[in-house]
């Protein structure tokens, strides 16, 4: 007799943007893939209230987080926007915001994960964060690097060290509320909800709740 296993949802959710600077964009695979999820991604934090963490790799020299990323980050719970020296997003500046907005019972960051590259600054970002405890779900379509050839070995590696691969779709997942919260948060992901698309398919999930 099997049992029905209940598949994992993210509770007390942070979003980690980092180093999507206006320098990279020629380097990095796929850099427009990445920029368009993590705005989809930001939409749903906004709906969602859900913290922002953005972190620039010596901005001086690589340029600031991309236009279109900042501006709608100003509209959405941006707890701290900080230039690094290191790899890694886990600076004492960052990790100190982050331990400043714990759950209501003090319970860890489930810590969502987009930017670049993959192999050097999201890899070391999520060991730190497991490390410290947290769990970290790494959005596969809102990372790159710019060898294409290192994501999957990067993802690969991540995975092994506990972080779930994910894409950024399962944002719905955070949706444990109202009809409406969720009806906006799929809005953020996919566009209007009952608009019709090309060749006639309609995008309406308001029939899924």
């Amino acid at each position: 007799m099997s049992s029905k296993v209940s598949p994992p949802r993210i509770a007390n959710p942070a979003l980690f943007i980092c180093d999507i600077q206006e320098r990279f964009q020629k380097a990095i695979y796929q850099f427009p893939s990445v920029v368009t999820t993590t705005l989809k991604l930001l939409s749903a934090a906004k709906t969602l209230q859900i913290p922002v963490y953005i972190t620039t790799q010596n901005k001086r020299a690589l340029g600031d987080t991309v236009p279109e990323i900042l501006a709608l980050a100003k509209e959405t719970n941006l707890i701290i926007n900080a230039d690094k020296s290191l790899f890694s997003m886990c600076t004492q500046e960052v990790l100190d915001k982050l331990d400043e907005n714990t759950g209501p019972g003090g319970e860890k960051r489930e810590v969502i994960v987009v930017g670049i590259e993959s192999h050097i600054c999201l890899m070391q970002t999520t060991l730190d964060l497991l490390e410290r405890g947290h769990k970290v779900w790494v959005v596969r379509d809102g990372v790159s690097s710019c060898n294409p050839q290192e994501i999957p070995t990067a993802l690969a590696r991540m995975q092994q060290a506990g972080a779930v691969i994910t894409t950024s779709m399962t944002i719905a997942g955070l949706v444990k509320e109202t009809k409406a919260t969720t009806k906006e948060c799929l809005e953020a992901l996919i566009g209007p909800v009952g608009a019709q698309e090309s060749g006639g398919i309609s995008s309406d999930c308001s029939k899924l709740f």
